[in-house]
């Protein structure tokens, strides 16, 4: 009788102890921004219209240097959420599956629900609906396709997606008199707002991922955004038409995604007038997304959640705006590989700035560390919970990403890339000094003094 009444004691105890350690766990609301450069007044981009953005740097820390692993969307994601990096046959293309790519691969937002969590996706994390499904605890809910909103505009869309099956699309930019709820970012938000609340009445530690699709392609915003910036004081890339002396025909890529669009030529570049208007509308879409953040940071502090949560932000990979002639990202030059990345929470340090090199394939194993979770033993990235608390630790010293035939490394000085044929033989590389040369201008691979450094670069690579 005496062991009964023990047993249930202890068994009682323990159920305690469970909801006492669930209570403290720290729920995470990780924001996904699809085609997001560090484009931010905090990042050093005076001109840029990103208060939000910027407060979310200033009650957290900001990461200088984080790196993607493969300047493609699809393949990012995947790379991010499975804790695994893209190699010649995995994770590759925007429409990756993680599920087919690493079949038993445990996700991160599966990690998360098995460790008690209550896992909820809106909008874009992973590229394609219902991937990884299992791990979430909710069906994935998507906001929709492509939307735009003057009439003539909407009409030339659905004709030209008629004709192609999809493949051809209406403008690049749309400027229109709407409000942002009409956006299908809006819905995004507000779905993920309302989970927030519903999430916060319940005694479950949550894992909430909200992906935005802006300021992705087409440039459709409210006129608002746009009326932030003024055109005539928009500056054109410094490498605006210039190809990097001595690059490789490989590094170069024709912005194919961007052609689809009815304003841009099947061939050749844009004229100075149309850069302009693109990156105007990039501008307005970035400052449209720092709006939606702005509500989610606001949600979380009105509900009281501020204490409990972690706020995890980062882009899926860069972006060209017209940088050595190129638009959109798929490449290995660092406009295409280095994001954003903001994270703000308990334990975080306020206004910290990190100068570590860190890269996406990081993050799941940082999150259970933060989160107290036991990291999955198939884990290719490195936790760098340490430097959250102090920015002043050293996490990497090189870093690895991909794009097609493309593979590179980013070291604390340079960023060195290899081209194969077929997957095999190295046939062009290249080397920039991005302490010397920033705006990767010069391709110093073939330079004799640097033979020395370049084998030890490639065999860190192989």
């Amino acid at each position: 009788m005496c062991k009964s009444i023990v047993g249930i004691f202890v068994l009682l105890c323990s159920v305690n102890a469970g909801v006492s350690s669930a209570a403290q766990r720290l729920n995470v609301l990780m924001i996904a921004v699809d085609d997001l450069r560090p484009e931010m007044r905090c990042y050093g981009r005076g001109y840029m219209h990103t208060p939000n953005f910027d407060r979310l740097a200033d009650r957290g820390v900001l990461f200088e240097r984080a790196y993607c692993n493969i300047s493609v969307c699809g393949g990012s994601r995947s790379t991010l959420m499975s804790g695994l990096r893209p190699t010649r046959g995995r994770f590759r293309s925007w429409n990756c599956s993680t599920e087919k790519d690493a079949p038993g691969i445990e996700t991160l937002n599966a990690r998360f629900k098995r460790g008690g969590y209550y896992t909820v996706t809106n909008g874009k994390v992973f590229n394609n609906p219902g991937d990884c499904q299992d791990g979430w605890s909710e069906p994935d809910w998507r906001a929709g396709e492509i939307r735009y909103y003057v009439p003539a505009n909407q009409r030339l869309h659905e004709a030209r997606g008629q004709r192609t099956k999809g493949r051809a699309r209406g403008p690049s930019v749309e400027r229109s008199d709407t409000v942002i709820g009409q956006h299908r970012d809006g819905e995004v938000l507000t779905k993920s707002i309302a989970d927030l609340k519903r999430l916060a009445a319940n005694k479950q530690p949550f894992f909430l991922a909200v992906g935005f699709h802006k300021p992705h392609l087409p440039f459709v915003a409210p006129a608002k955004y746009w009326d932030l910036y003024n055109r005539s004081d928009i500056k054109l890339p410094a490498t605006y038409r210039k190809i990097p002396e001595n690059a490789p025909a490989a590094s170069i890529h024709g912005f194919g995604e961007m052609r689809a669009y009815s304003d841009i030529p099947a061939k050749g570049a844009v004229d100075d007038e149309k850069a302009l208007e693109l990156i105007h509308g990039y501008y307005a879409c970035v400052s449209m997304v720092d709006d939606l953040v702005g509500e989610l940071i606001d949600a979380v502090d009105q509900l009281g959640l501020a204490d409990n949560t972690l706020i995890v932000l980062w882009g899926d990979h860069g972006w060209f705006l017209g940088d050595h002639t190129m638009w959109c990202k798929h490449s290995c030059f660092e406009d295409a590989m280095r994001v954003p990345l903001l994270i703000a929470g308990p334990g975080v340090q306020r206004g910290g700035r990190v100068q570590a090199l860190v890269e996406l394939v990081d993050i799941y194993p940082t999150l259970c560390e933060m989160s107290q979770l036991e990291a999955p033993d198939h884990l290719q990235g490195i936790s760098f919970a340490p430097v959250l608390k102090t920015p002043e630790l050293d996490h990497k010293h090189t870093i690895f990403g991909r794009y097609g035939n493309g593979e590179t490394i980013r070291t604390e000085k340079y960023r060195y890339t290899i081209y194969r044929d077929n997957g095999k033989i190295i046939n062009s590389h290249m080397l920039y000094d991005l302490e010397l040369d920033p705006g990767e201008t010069v391709n110093i691979a073939d330079k004799a003094e640097n033979a020395q450094l370049i084998q030890k670069l490639r065999n860190k690579l192989q």
